[in-house]
């Protein structure tokens, strides 16, 4: 029996790829597997790959015809694993020797839908270990409380996919697939689902994923079209949530998120490209006429000056400017 599948997306990653798989090599066991998905990379990253697949103990080759993303690589992953447990690493981060193991350890001896784990942030050769906001440790806890307070840094704020270790018995009921074609903010309508929907987990302290930041091909690093699928991430957020028994309760939290999350992108627009600026701010203020008002204005009033006003200002700006008509509109008539 296969007890553990680890889902590997890569794409365009040639530098890095090595020392991610030799991260895996000092993981692996008789029982686990690694499934390496290719992502149609265009760089040397297949020849890497085909490498491993003959010299990874338990490594399985996917690839893809067409470049899908990473939530898409990863739902392929997750297609053909046969693990007990599942769990993910990105194609340009790396592990601790024997990390999977003491991990298994953990879920295995408390028995939970799934176990989330603290990482180290590399940028460079600075290294900064990043915590899970939960304040308790090592027992069971029930997910749906840890989605709020709405004010506060909570589990859902904290959705790294590869920080943790997810039973089988969350991808039979549905829960563990990626919404297709996200290419950026994949994880948050997943970490969502987890706590709203899943029974139980933990968290641990235990330190072995290592988070490669600053990387020139990362999403985090470029201002294209596809950083803007972070509006379709929290819509999905804010439409299942809305769905949810208790969404009144929750609301709140997942609309001052998005609110937190545009404004973090406004505030940073230079880095984009002129005509995704534009998109962003266009595609941001009708995502906040779509929210609940009162939710809206309670979520501004929430926040800090800087943050607030750039929305503030967003949602000015566009209730001044007339909708577009449409392309096949005749000429306007006068009454």
């Amino acid at each position: 029996m296969v007890k553990l599948s680890v889902v590997v997306p890569f794409y365009n990653v040639q530098t890095y790829a090595p020392d991610t798989l030799r991260s895996l090599r000092a993981n692996a066991r008789e029982d686990f597997e690694f499934l390496l998905v290719d992502d149609c990379s265009t760089d040397g990253t297949p020849g890497v790959l085909e490498r491993a697949a003959r010299d990874l103990p338990g490594a399985v080759l996917l690839r893809h015809e067409t470049n899908g993303g990473l939530a898409t690589a990863r739902n392929t992953g997750l297609d053909a694993a046969r693990g007990r447990y599942i769990t993910f690493l990105d194609g340009d981060d790396w592990l601790a020797p024997g990390h999977y193991e003491r991990l298994l350890r953990v879920a295995e001896g408390l028995d939970v839908d799934f176990v989330r784990t603290d990482h180290v942030q590399c940028t460079g050769r600075n290294r900064t270990v990043h915590r899970v906001p939960v304040g308790r440790r090592g027992v069971a806890l029930h997910p749906r409380e840890w989605i709020l307070p709405a004010g506060r840094s909570t589990s859902v704020d904290y959705p790294y996919a590869w920080a943790g270790l997810y039973h089988r018995r969350l991808l039979d009921a549905g829960l563990l697939h990626f919404v297709p074609g996200l290419r950026t903010a994949e994880d948050r309508p997943w970490i969502w689902r987890l706590h709203r929907e899943a029974r139980s987990f933990a968290v641990s302290g235990l330190l072995g994923v290592f988070y490669r930041r600053g990387v020139a091909t990362s999403l985090t690093q470029i201002g294209d079209v596809r950083q803007l699928d972070f509006i379709r991430a929290f819509d999905t957020v804010l439409a299942e949530t809305a769905r949810d028994p208790e969404a009144e309760k929750l609301l709140p939290k997942a609309v001052r998120t998005y609110c937190a999350i545009i404004s973090h992108h406004l505030g940073s627009i230079e880095r984009f490209e002129p005509a995704v600026a534009g998109k962003l701010r266009s595609m941001s203020a009708a995502a906040m006429k779509r929210m609940p008002p009162d939710l809206l204005r309670d979520a501004l009033d929430s926040m800090d000056e800087d943050r607030a006003a750039r929305l503030r200002r967003l949602r000015r700006r566009a209730a001044v400017i007339p909708a577009p008509r449409p392309a096949d509109a005749g000429p306007e008539v006068a009454a």
